[in-house]
């Protein structure tokens, strides 16, 4: 294991909030289920940072199950998640169907369907498995996150990931952010 998985690894462990996400998360049973994005990005950040946790805009999880791809599904694990956390803002979406919103050919599953999200610190998602050990799923690796880099993914659309990097305002946030604005052909 890289140092920056170890590392990724004991920041999550050592956030009791986090923990306890993931494993309101785990107690759903849903295949191939993941919290992503923010959720990592944001934390291994503010570490960089020496900052408290900053505010996210919502708790994203992914899961993976073509026989339940349906919105209403995805809201129905939302309002279950309020129910088990009101103070939380959830964000349910199957990646089994969110093909169909990018125009992209059908994922496999949820490592792949990350390998569309804007940017490579972005496209990180963990879990609690059943021993409760942190797992996590990185298509781009970590290094990009631990960095402090921010590029777009091979697969997004520039035109979208610079709006949205302009919207962030991470660099308001995280001041020590390298923010790229093209694609590069290969990753280190």
């Amino acid at each position: 294991m890289q140092k920056s998985e170890i590392k990724l690894i004991e920041i999550i462990e050592n956030d009791i909030w986090m923990t306890n996400i993931l494993k309101i998360v785990r107690g759903l049973n849903l295949n191939d289920c993941w919290i992503g994005a923010g959720f990592v990005r944001n934390k291994v950040w503010d570490e960089k940072h020496r900052k408290d946790r900053t505010e996210l805009n919502d708790i994203d999880v992914i899961y993976f199950d073509k026989s339940n791809a349906s919105k209403k599904y995805d809201l129905q694990i939302e309002n279950k998640l309020r129910k088990l956390n009101s103070h939380l803002k959830w964000s349910v979406k199957n990646q089994a169907i969110m093909h169909i919103r990018n125009g992209h050919e059908p994922y496999a599953n949820c490592n792949e369907a990350i390998c569309f999200w804007p940017e490579t610190a972005t496209a990180i998602a963990v879990r609690l498995n059943l021993e409760n050990q942190i797992e996590f799923i990185a298509p781009y690796g970590l290094d990009d996150l631990f960095n402090l880099i921010v590029r777009p993914t091979p697969n997004f659309d520039l035109t979208i990931y610079n709006a949205r990097i302009k919207n962030k305002n991470w660099k308001d946030i995280w001041s020590k952010l390298k923010i790229e604005t093209e694609h590069i052909n290969s990753l280190n």
